[in-house]
C-alpha cells in the first residue's frame, strides 16, 4: 500500500497516510475538521538493494552501459 502525504490548507496541519489505491482520498482534516485536507504531490522513495552486479563502487551507471560513449558518458 502506498503512503500519501496530506496537508490541511485552512491550518497546515501535515500528516502521511496509508492507503489502498482504491480508497477515496481523505478531504476532511482531523485537526481542525475542516474541508481542506489535500494530498501533495512527492516523490517516490527508492531504496536499490544487493551487491550492484557489476558496477563496482564510485562508478556509475553509464560506465558499465554498452551505449556509454568515451569516459561512460550518455549514449555516445
Amino acid at each position: 500500500m502506498p503512503i500519501y502525504a496530506y496537508r490541511c490548507e485552512e491550518c497546515g496541519f501535515a500528516k502521511d497516510v496509508l492507503q489502498k489505491l482504491s480508497d477515496a482520498p481523505l478531504t476532511v482534516c482531523p485537526s481542525c475538521q475542516k474541508a481542506g485536507f489535500k494530498k501533495q504531490i512527492t516523490a517516490a522513495g527508492v531504496q536499490l538493494k544487493g551487491g550492484g552486479g557489476s558496477f563496482s563502487e564510485g562508478a556509475s551507471a553509464c560506465a558499465a552501459c554498452p551505449m556509454s560513449g568515451p569516459g561512460g558518458f550518455p549514449c555516445g
